[in-house]
């Protein structure tokens, strides 16, 4: 092995390091806050580039990305996800509908840019270094490219919101998908001139961040040391 063949794996620098953690620390999912100033083509293709280098089973890569601009598919993606919120308002105990219509969870119109992330579960043939046991490593390394772009649109100061109540059936008449792939994210994205300090559903009320340490556990599943049998 040939010293081109390696590249240095020490700690980054103090400055690198910090903006690491401050694109995890303040990632948001956006909803609201879109600018309509338009996302140059350029810095999506990084923010896809960035998305392709993220780490896959057997080096399988089986993400691909659809950009959505058309009104006319957003028109049609706004109207599946109206009528998928509409159920999914009433599963949530009465007491919970009121701020949960309140909730704004979709960006579709205002985004400049949709992109769905979809995964080609045949890619890399039937048998895949890596997947031989657990089929759904794919769509796991497709998550991690959904994680890599949506850091990488934190430091370049765009936002992204997934937006997840969908039928998968529509999205699939909607983008024309094949049967052997599967849509995984369906994000809007656009620049942002502020995110909330906190997670909107922590700061509405909804949810909070549980404690770390109730969420550690060691050589097994024993409870965390905040938490009962």
């Amino acid at each position: 092995m040939s010293s081109d063949d390696l590249t240095d794996a020490g700690p980054f620098g103090d400055a690198d390091r910090a903006a690491v953690y401050r694109a995890i620390r303040t990632r948001r999912d956006v909803r609201s806050q879109f600018t309509a100033r338009p996302v140059a083509e350029d810095l999506l293709r990084r923010l896809l580039q960035a998305a392709h280098h993220a780490p896959s089973v057997g080096f399988m890569q089986p993400w691909d990305f659809i950009v959505i601009r058309s009104p006319d598919v957003r028109a049609r993606i706004k109207a599946a996800f109206d009528r998928a919120n509409a159920e999914a308002r009433e599963m949530f105990p009465k007491e919970r509908r009121r701020l949960y219509s309140d909730l704004k969870l979709e960006g579709i119109a205002q985004a400049p840019v949709n992109l769905c992330v979809t995964c080609d579960r045949s890619r890399g043939g039937k048998v895949v270094l890596g997947r031989t046991q657990n089929m759904d490593m794919d769509l796991y390394s497709t998550v991690c490219a959904v994680q890599n772009l949506w850091l990488a649109a934190r430091a370049e100061g765009v936002g992204v919101g997934w937006v997840s109540i969908f039928h998968d059936s529509d999205l699939r008449r909607i983008l024309r998908l094949p049967d052997h792939v599967v849509p995984v994210a369906y994000l809007c994205l656009g620049h942002v001139d502020q995110l909330w300090a906190q997670p909107e559903l922590q700061r509405r009320g909804w949810a909070r961040r549980l404690p770390l340490d109730d969420l550690i556990h060691e050589d097994g599943w024993e409870p965390g040391p905040g938490r009962a049998d």
